[in-house]
Protein backbone atom coordinates (compact mmCIF):
# COMPACT_ATOMS: atom_id res chain seq x y z
CA UNK A 1 0.00 0.00 0.00
CA UNK A 2 1.39 3.37 -0.99
CA UNK A 3 2.05 6.05 1.58
CA UNK A 4 -0.23 9.10 1.70
CA UNK A 5 1.69 12.35 1.92
CA UNK A 6 0.10 14.59 4.55
CA UNK A 7 0.84 18.04 5.85
CA UNK A 8 1.94 18.64 9.43
CA UNK A 9 -0.74 18.79 12.11
CA UNK A 10 -2.62 22.09 12.03
CA UNK A 11 -5.58 23.69 13.79
CA UNK A 12 -9.01 24.40 12.29
CA UNK A 13 -8.30 28.13 12.02
CA UNK A 14 -5.40 27.30 9.70
CA UNK A 15 -7.46 25.23 7.25
CA UNK A 16 -7.41 26.59 3.72
CA UNK A 17 -10.88 26.91 2.23
CA UNK A 18 -12.79 25.52 0.52
CA UNK A 19 -12.12 22.11 2.00
CA UNK A 20 -13.70 18.88 3.13
CA UNK A 21 -12.97 17.64 6.65
CA UNK A 22 -12.98 13.90 7.39
CA UNK A 23 -13.61 13.02 11.04
CA UNK A 24 -11.84 9.72 11.67
CA UNK A 25 -13.48 9.07 15.04
CA UNK A 26 -16.98 9.58 13.65
CA UNK A 27 -16.16 7.26 10.76
CA UNK A 28 -15.05 4.53 13.14
CA UNK A 29 -18.13 5.05 15.30
CA UNK A 30 -20.42 4.25 12.38
CA UNK A 31 -18.51 1.15 11.28
CA UNK A 32 -18.15 -0.23 14.80
CA UNK A 33 -21.80 0.53 15.55
CA UNK A 34 -23.17 -1.36 12.57
CA UNK A 35 -20.81 -4.31 13.07
CA UNK A 36 -21.74 -4.60 16.76
CA UNK A 37 -25.45 -4.53 15.95
CA UNK A 38 -25.08 -7.26 13.34
CA UNK A 39 -22.90 -9.46 15.55
CA UNK A 40 -25.58 -9.48 18.23
CA UNK A 41 -27.73 -11.43 15.76
CA UNK A 42 -25.34 -13.24 13.42
CA UNK A 43 -22.01 -15.03 13.76
CA UNK A 44 -20.68 -14.26 10.30
CA UNK A 45 -20.98 -10.67 9.04
CA UNK A 46 -19.11 -8.35 6.69
CA UNK A 47 -19.38 -4.64 6.03
CA UNK A 48 -18.49 -3.46 2.55
CA UNK A 49 -17.35 0.16 2.31
CA UNK A 50 -19.22 1.68 -0.65
CA UNK A 51 -16.48 3.21 -2.78
CA UNK A 52 -19.00 4.87 -5.13
CA UNK A 53 -20.47 6.80 -2.20
CA UNK A 54 -17.15 8.38 -1.30
CA UNK A 55 -13.99 7.40 -3.16
CA UNK A 56 -11.49 9.39 -1.10
CA UNK A 57 -8.47 7.04 -0.93
CA UNK A 58 -7.71 8.05 2.64
CA UNK A 59 -11.22 6.97 3.71
CA UNK A 60 -11.01 3.75 1.69
CA UNK A 61 -7.79 2.84 3.49
CA UNK A 62 -9.21 3.78 6.88
CA UNK A 63 -12.20 1.52 6.18
CA UNK A 64 -9.80 -1.37 5.56
CA UNK A 65 -7.99 -0.64 8.84
CA UNK A 66 -11.38 -0.83 10.56
CA UNK A 67 -12.07 -4.27 9.09
CA UNK A 68 -14.30 -3.39 6.13
CA UNK A 69 -14.31 -4.94 2.71
CA UNK A 70 -14.39 -2.62 -0.32
CA UNK A 71 -17.64 -2.64 -2.34
CA UNK A 72 -16.90 -1.56 -5.91
CA UNK A 73 -18.97 -1.28 -9.08
CA UNK A 74 -16.53 -0.63 -11.92
CA UNK A 75 -13.11 -1.41 -13.35
CA UNK A 76 -11.79 1.90 -11.98
CA UNK A 77 -13.15 1.38 -8.49
CA UNK A 78 -11.79 -2.18 -8.45
CA UNK A 79 -8.31 -0.90 -9.35
CA UNK A 80 -8.61 1.84 -6.74
CA UNK A 81 -9.47 -0.69 -4.03
CA UNK A 82 -6.48 -2.83 -5.03
CA UNK A 83 -4.15 0.19 -4.95
CA UNK A 84 -5.53 1.08 -1.51
CA UNK A 85 -4.36 -2.31 -0.24
CA UNK A 86 -7.40 -4.58 -0.46
CA UNK A 87 -6.70 -8.20 -1.27
CA UNK A 88 -8.89 -9.95 -3.84
CA UNK A 89 -10.92 -11.66 -1.13
CA UNK A 90 -11.53 -8.33 0.60
CA UNK A 91 -13.46 -6.92 -2.36
CA UNK A 92 -17.18 -7.12 -3.19
CA UNK A 93 -17.66 -6.54 -6.93
CA UNK A 94 -21.12 -5.43 -8.09
CA UNK A 95 -22.64 -3.47 -10.96
CA UNK A 96 -23.16 -3.83 -14.72
CA UNK A 97 -19.95 -2.17 -15.92
CA UNK A 98 -17.34 -4.61 -14.69
CA UNK A 99 -14.53 -5.14 -17.18
CA UNK A 100 -13.74 -8.67 -18.26
CA UNK A 101 -10.20 -8.34 -16.94
CA UNK A 102 -11.21 -7.27 -13.43
CA UNK A 103 -14.20 -9.64 -13.32
CA UNK A 104 -11.99 -12.67 -13.96
CA UNK A 105 -9.31 -11.35 -11.63
CA UNK A 106 -11.82 -10.94 -8.81
CA UNK A 107 -13.43 -14.35 -9.32
CA UNK A 108 -10.04 -16.08 -9.59
CA UNK A 109 -8.76 -14.29 -6.51
CA UNK A 110 -11.66 -15.31 -4.30
CA UNK A 111 -13.50 -11.99 -4.21
CA UNK A 112 -17.24 -11.76 -3.71
CA UNK A 113 -18.51 -11.15 -7.24
CA UNK A 114 -22.23 -10.67 -7.85
CA UNK A 115 -23.33 -11.09 -11.46
CA UNK A 116 -25.30 -8.21 -12.93
CA UNK A 117 -24.88 -8.48 -16.71
CA UNK A 118 -25.46 -11.43 -19.03
CA UNK A 119 -22.04 -11.04 -20.64
CA UNK A 120 -20.50 -12.05 -17.32
CA UNK A 121 -21.94 -15.54 -17.88
CA UNK A 122 -19.80 -15.85 -21.00
CA UNK A 123 -16.73 -14.69 -19.13
CA UNK A 124 -17.28 -17.39 -16.49
CA UNK A 125 -17.04 -20.02 -19.20
CA UNK A 126 -13.46 -18.94 -19.94
CA UNK A 127 -12.19 -19.87 -16.47
CA UNK A 128 -9.98 -22.99 -16.40
CA UNK A 129 -11.50 -26.28 -15.25
CA UNK A 130 -8.71 -27.26 -12.88
CA UNK A 131 -10.37 -25.64 -9.85
CA UNK A 132 -13.71 -24.41 -8.43
CA UNK A 133 -14.85 -20.79 -8.46
CA UNK A 134 -17.61 -19.06 -6.49
CA UNK A 135 -20.05 -16.56 -7.99
CA UNK A 136 -23.06 -14.61 -6.74
CA UNK A 137 -26.16 -13.33 -8.53
CA UNK A 138 -28.12 -10.14 -8.04
CA UNK A 139 -31.85 -10.75 -7.67
CA UNK A 140 -34.24 -8.19 -9.18
CA UNK A 141 -36.45 -6.54 -6.56
CA UNK A 142 -39.78 -4.85 -7.38
CA UNK A 143 -40.62 -2.85 -4.27
CA UNK A 144 -44.27 -2.49 -5.26
CA UNK A 145 -44.68 -6.26 -5.12
CA UNK A 146 -42.64 -6.86 -1.98
CA UNK A 147 -43.38 -3.86 0.25
CA UNK A 148 -46.04 -1.54 -1.26
CA UNK A 149 -45.86 0.89 1.67
CA UNK A 150 -42.24 1.63 0.76
CA UNK A 151 -42.77 1.85 -3.02
CA UNK A 152 -42.38 4.96 -5.10
CA UNK A 153 -45.47 4.62 -7.27
CA UNK A 154 -47.53 1.68 -8.44
CA UNK A 155 -44.69 -0.12 -10.23
CA UNK A 156 -41.46 0.59 -8.39
CA UNK A 157 -39.41 -1.86 -10.42
CA UNK A 158 -35.66 -1.92 -10.98
CA UNK A 159 -33.33 -2.21 -13.94
CA UNK A 160 -30.84 -4.14 -11.81
CA UNK A 161 -30.62 -7.85 -11.07
CA UNK A 162 -32.12 -10.90 -12.73
CA UNK A 163 -35.88 -11.28 -12.48
CA UNK A 164 -37.44 -14.44 -11.13
CA UNK A 165 -40.79 -13.26 -12.48
CA UNK A 166 -39.52 -13.12 -16.09
CA UNK A 167 -37.58 -16.37 -15.83
CA UNK A 168 -34.15 -14.82 -16.38
CA UNK A 169 -33.05 -15.64 -12.84
CA UNK A 170 -33.81 -19.32 -13.45
CA UNK A 171 -31.92 -19.22 -16.73
CA UNK A 172 -28.78 -17.85 -15.08
CA UNK A 173 -29.02 -20.36 -12.21
CA UNK A 174 -29.32 -23.25 -14.66
CA UNK A 175 -26.39 -22.02 -16.72
CA UNK A 176 -24.22 -21.80 -13.62
CA UNK A 177 -25.25 -25.30 -12.57
CA UNK A 178 -24.22 -26.57 -15.99
CA UNK A 179 -20.62 -25.43 -15.39
CA UNK A 180 -18.69 -28.02 -13.40
CA UNK A 181 -16.14 -25.52 -12.12
CA UNK A 182 -18.58 -22.80 -10.99
CA UNK A 183 -20.57 -22.76 -7.76
CA UNK A 184 -23.40 -20.37 -6.95
CA UNK A 185 -22.33 -19.07 -3.55
CA UNK A 186 -24.42 -15.99 -2.84
CA UNK A 187 -27.39 -13.77 -3.51
CA UNK A 188 -27.24 -9.98 -3.80
CA UNK A 189 -30.55 -8.19 -3.09
CA UNK A 190 -29.55 -4.53 -2.89
CA UNK A 191 -32.46 -2.14 -3.35
CA UNK A 192 -33.08 1.18 -1.60
CA UNK A 193 -36.29 2.99 -0.70
CA UNK A 194 -37.01 6.60 0.18
CA UNK A 195 -38.36 5.44 3.54
CA UNK A 196 -35.21 3.43 4.37
CA UNK A 197 -37.49 1.44 6.69
CA UNK A 198 -36.34 -1.76 8.44
CA UNK A 199 -39.69 -3.23 7.35
CA UNK A 200 -38.56 -3.20 3.72
CA UNK A 201 -35.37 -5.15 4.50
CA UNK A 202 -37.33 -7.76 6.43
CA UNK A 203 -39.68 -8.22 3.48
CA UNK A 204 -36.97 -8.24 0.82
CA UNK A 205 -35.09 -10.93 2.76
CA UNK A 206 -38.29 -12.96 3.07
CA UNK A 207 -38.70 -12.71 -0.71
CA UNK A 208 -35.06 -13.72 -1.26
CA UNK A 209 -35.48 -16.73 1.02
CA UNK A 210 -38.51 -17.88 -0.97
CA UNK A 211 -36.39 -17.70 -4.14
CA UNK A 212 -33.57 -19.62 -2.40
CA UNK A 213 -36.02 -22.36 -1.43
CA UNK A 214 -37.64 -22.43 -4.87
CA UNK A 215 -34.32 -23.27 -6.53
CA UNK A 216 -32.90 -25.31 -3.62
CA UNK A 217 -29.86 -23.05 -3.36
CA UNK A 218 -27.12 -23.80 -0.83
CA UNK A 219 -25.49 -20.40 -0.33
CA UNK A 220 -22.61 -19.02 1.69
CA UNK A 221 -23.92 -15.45 1.91
CA UNK A 222 -26.77 -13.02 1.39
CA UNK A 223 -25.64 -9.52 0.45
CA UNK A 224 -28.41 -7.20 1.66
CA UNK A 225 -26.82 -4.11 0.10
CA UNK A 226 -27.17 -0.57 1.43
CA UNK A 227 -29.65 2.27 1.86
CA UNK A 228 -29.66 2.66 5.66
CA UNK A 229 -29.99 5.55 8.10
CA UNK A 230 -28.39 4.32 11.29
CA UNK A 231 -26.61 7.52 12.37
CA UNK A 232 -29.24 10.24 12.44
CA UNK A 233 -31.50 11.26 15.36
CA UNK A 234 -35.09 10.00 15.25
CA UNK A 235 -34.32 7.56 12.44
CA UNK A 236 -33.94 3.76 12.38
CA UNK A 237 -30.75 2.59 14.08
CA UNK A 238 -28.25 -0.07 13.11
CA UNK A 239 -29.91 -2.27 15.73
CA UNK A 240 -33.29 -1.76 14.08
CA UNK A 241 -31.90 -2.99 10.76
CA UNK A 242 -30.11 -5.97 12.33
CA UNK A 243 -33.32 -6.93 14.13
CA UNK A 244 -35.24 -6.72 10.84
CA UNK A 245 -32.70 -8.96 9.08
CA UNK A 246 -32.93 -11.54 11.84
CA UNK A 247 -36.70 -12.07 11.67
CA UNK A 248 -36.85 -13.95 8.32
CA UNK A 249 -33.37 -15.46 8.56
CA UNK A 250 -33.99 -16.96 11.99
CA UNK A 251 -37.49 -18.09 11.04
CA UNK A 252 -36.09 -20.08 8.11
CA UNK A 253 -33.02 -21.44 9.91
CA UNK A 254 -30.56 -19.29 7.97
CA UNK A 255 -28.96 -17.54 10.93
CA UNK A 256 -25.60 -19.18 10.11
CA UNK A 257 -25.43 -17.72 6.60
CA UNK A 258 -22.98 -14.87 6.13
CA UNK A 259 -24.76 -11.49 6.15
CA UNK A 260 -23.14 -8.74 4.08
CA UNK A 261 -24.15 -5.07 4.18
CA UNK A 262 -22.93 -2.25 1.95
CA UNK A 263 -23.78 0.95 3.84
CA UNK A 264 -22.95 4.08 1.89
CA UNK A 265 -24.78 7.09 3.29
CA UNK A 266 -24.90 5.55 6.77
CA UNK A 267 -21.09 5.46 7.01
CA UNK A 268 -19.93 8.38 4.89
CA UNK A 269 -22.40 11.23 5.47
CA UNK A 270 -21.70 12.18 9.08
CA UNK A 271 -17.85 11.92 9.08
CA UNK A 272 -17.50 14.60 6.41
CA UNK A 273 -17.96 18.35 6.74
CA UNK A 274 -17.31 21.12 4.23
CA UNK A 275 -15.74 24.43 5.21
CA UNK A 276 -16.16 27.58 3.12
CA UNK A 277 -15.29 31.23 3.59
CA UNK A 278 -17.15 34.40 2.67
CA UNK A 279 -15.22 36.19 -0.06
CA UNK A 280 -17.63 38.97 -1.06
CA UNK A 281 -20.88 40.66 -0.05
CA UNK A 282 -23.16 42.75 -2.26
CA UNK A 283 -26.24 44.81 -1.45
CA UNK A 284 -28.58 44.23 -4.41
CA UNK A 285 -31.58 46.27 -3.26
CA UNK A 286 -32.80 47.84 -0.05
CA UNK A 287 -33.64 44.45 1.42
CA UNK A 288 -31.32 41.77 0.09
CA UNK A 289 -27.63 41.07 0.50
CA UNK A 290 -25.86 38.39 -1.54
CA UNK A 291 -23.05 36.62 0.26
CA UNK A 292 -20.53 34.88 -2.02
CA UNK A 293 -18.49 32.00 -0.62
CA UNK A 294 -15.52 30.12 -2.06
CA UNK A 295 -17.40 26.82 -1.98
CA UNK A 296 -20.19 25.77 -4.31
CA UNK A 297 -23.52 23.99 -4.18
CA UNK A 298 -21.84 21.49 -6.49
CA UNK A 299 -19.64 20.45 -3.56
CA UNK A 300 -22.36 19.56 -1.05
CA UNK A 301 -25.55 19.17 -3.09
CA UNK A 302 -24.64 17.94 -6.59
CA UNK A 303 -28.28 17.03 -7.34
CA UNK A 304 -29.35 20.59 -6.40
CA UNK A 305 -32.34 19.28 -4.44
CA UNK A 306 -31.89 20.72 -0.96
CA UNK A 307 -33.09 24.09 0.30
CA UNK A 308 -31.06 24.12 3.50
CA UNK A 309 -28.26 22.24 5.23
CA UNK A 310 -26.97 21.26 8.66
CA UNK A 311 -24.51 24.08 9.17
CA UNK A 312 -22.83 26.43 11.59
CA UNK A 313 -21.57 29.95 10.99
CA UNK A 314 -18.17 30.91 12.35
CA UNK A 315 -18.14 34.71 12.57
CA UNK A 316 -15.13 36.88 13.23
CA UNK A 317 -17.32 39.66 14.67
CA UNK A 318 -19.85 38.67 17.30
CA UNK A 319 -21.35 42.14 17.27
CA UNK A 320 -22.43 42.34 13.61
CA UNK A 321 -25.76 44.11 13.05
CA UNK A 322 -28.80 42.08 11.97
CA UNK A 323 -29.70 41.84 8.29
CA UNK A 324 -33.23 41.09 7.12
CA UNK A 325 -32.34 38.87 4.14
CA UNK A 326 -28.96 37.33 3.27
CA UNK A 327 -28.72 34.88 0.39
CA UNK A 328 -25.62 32.72 0.70
CA UNK A 329 -24.29 31.68 -2.71
CA UNK A 330 -21.44 29.69 -4.18
CA UNK A 331 -18.43 30.70 -6.21
CA UNK A 332 -19.54 29.52 -9.66
CA UNK A 333 -21.00 31.63 -12.46
CA UNK A 334 -24.34 29.83 -12.21
CA UNK A 335 -27.18 32.10 -11.18
CA UNK A 336 -28.79 29.25 -9.28
CA UNK A 337 -25.68 28.42 -7.25
CA UNK A 338 -27.51 29.62 -4.13
CA UNK A 339 -27.21 27.51 -0.98
CA UNK A 340 -29.55 28.96 1.64
CA UNK A 341 -31.15 32.16 2.91
CA UNK A 342 -30.71 33.75 6.32
CA UNK A 343 -33.55 35.84 7.73
CA UNK A 344 -32.96 38.38 10.46
CA UNK A 345 -29.52 37.05 11.35
CA UNK A 346 -26.19 38.77 12.10
CA UNK A 347 -24.49 40.18 9.01
CA UNK A 348 -21.96 37.97 7.26
CA UNK A 349 -18.71 39.62 6.21
CA UNK A 350 -15.64 38.56 4.19
CA UNK A 351 -13.55 36.22 6.28
CA UNK A 352 -16.50 34.65 8.09
CA UNK A 353 -16.78 30.90 7.60
CA UNK A 354 -19.60 28.40 7.15
CA UNK A 355 -19.19 24.76 8.16
CA UNK A 356 -21.61 22.30 6.56
CA UNK A 357 -22.11 18.98 8.34
CA UNK A 358 -23.07 15.47 7.09
CA UNK A 359 -21.96 16.03 3.49
CA UNK A 360 -19.86 12.93 2.75
CA UNK A 361 -22.35 10.84 0.75
CA UNK A 362 -22.33 11.16 -3.05
CA UNK A 363 -20.88 14.66 -2.89
CA UNK A 364 -17.16 14.28 -3.51
CA UNK A 365 -17.76 11.55 -6.10
CA UNK A 366 -20.31 13.63 -8.01
CA UNK A 367 -18.69 17.07 -7.79
CA UNK A 368 -17.74 18.20 -11.29
CA UNK A 369 -14.50 19.89 -12.22
CA UNK A 370 -16.56 22.94 -13.13
CA UNK A 371 -14.92 26.38 -12.90
CA UNK A 372 -13.06 25.38 -9.73
CA UNK A 373 -11.34 22.01 -9.52
CA UNK A 374 -11.63 19.58 -6.61
CA UNK A 375 -10.95 21.14 -3.19
CA UNK A 376 -8.45 19.88 -0.65
CA UNK A 377 -9.37 17.44 2.11
CA UNK A 378 -8.22 17.41 5.71
CA UNK A 379 -8.51 14.54 8.19
CA UNK A 380 -9.46 15.29 11.79
CA UNK A 381 -7.56 12.79 13.90
CA UNK A 382 -8.51 11.21 17.21
CA UNK A 383 -6.25 13.73 18.94
CA UNK A 384 -8.24 16.70 17.61
CA UNK A 385 -5.61 17.87 15.12
CA UNK A 386 -5.89 18.16 11.34
CA UNK A 387 -3.72 16.99 8.49
CA UNK A 388 -4.07 17.48 4.76
CA UNK A 389 -4.81 14.13 3.06
CA UNK A 390 -5.64 15.41 -0.42
CA UNK A 391 -4.31 18.61 -1.90
CA UNK A 392 -6.50 20.85 -4.00
CA UNK A 393 -6.52 19.86 -7.68
CA UNK A 394 -4.42 21.90 -10.08
CA UNK A 395 -4.85 22.65 -13.76
CA UNK A 396 -1.86 20.41 -14.50
CA UNK A 397 -3.70 17.44 -12.95
CA UNK A 398 -6.18 17.28 -15.82
CA UNK A 399 -3.68 17.67 -18.66
CA UNK A 400 -3.11 14.58 -20.77
CA UNK A 401 0.24 15.77 -22.05
CA UNK A 402 2.94 18.10 -20.86
CA UNK A 403 2.73 20.17 -23.99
Amino acid sequence: MGKIDVASNISMSDLQTPCFIFDEAEFARGIDGFRSALKEKFRNVSIGYSVKTNSLPYAIRKAKELGCMAEVVSHDEYQLARICGYAHNEIIYNGPIKSKETFLDAVSGGGIVNMEAKREMEWLKELPNNRKYNIGIRLNINISNISPEDADGEDDNSRFGFSDESGEFAEIVNEIKSLSNIRLAGLHIHRTTHSRSPRFYERSLEYAIQVIKKYHLDLDYIDVGGGYFGIFPNKPTFKDYADAFSVPLLAHGLDNIKVIVEPGNALTASPFAFLTEVIDVKQIDTKTRFVTTDGSRNDIDPFFRKTDYIKEIISRDNNSPTEHIQIVAGCTCLEYDRLFTLYDKPRLNPGDRILYHNVGAYTMTLSPQFIRLWPRVYALGYDGTYKEVRRASRASDILLFDK
